[in-house]
């Protein structure tokens, strides 16, 4: 019963509209936006001395951030831009001429 209903919350209904589904999106952006810039300015504080190595870090944070909503925000729109359609064949391949 447990697995229907994270089932349930991790599809989008068939009514859902599309655009609660770009406000959705949006939202999430922008909060992991600010969370991952904010976990990265920390970061950076603790670990490095100069200003130009803490705003690195403050920018790979946010960068992160945009990177881990953009890969949810495809999915809720049914595409996932990494997927991989390849498929392994069980014959081994055997260079011309060997015996």
């Amino acid at each position: 019963m447990a697995e229907e209903n994270k089932q349930e919350q991790s599809v989008i209904p068939s009514g859902y509209n599309l655009d609660a589904k770009w406000d959705a999106c949006l939202d999430l952006g922008v909060r992991r936006f600010t969370y991952f810039s904010l976990i990265g300015g920390f970061a950076g504080l603790l670990l490095f001395r100069s200003p130009v190595t803490r705003w690195a870090s403050t920018a790979f944070g946010a960068g992160a951030g945009l990177g881990s909503a953009y890969t949810e925000c495809s999915q809720k729109f049914g595409g996932y831009p990494g997927k991989s359609t390849a498929s392994i064949s069980e014959t081994p391949i055997t260079k011309v001429g060997e015996d």
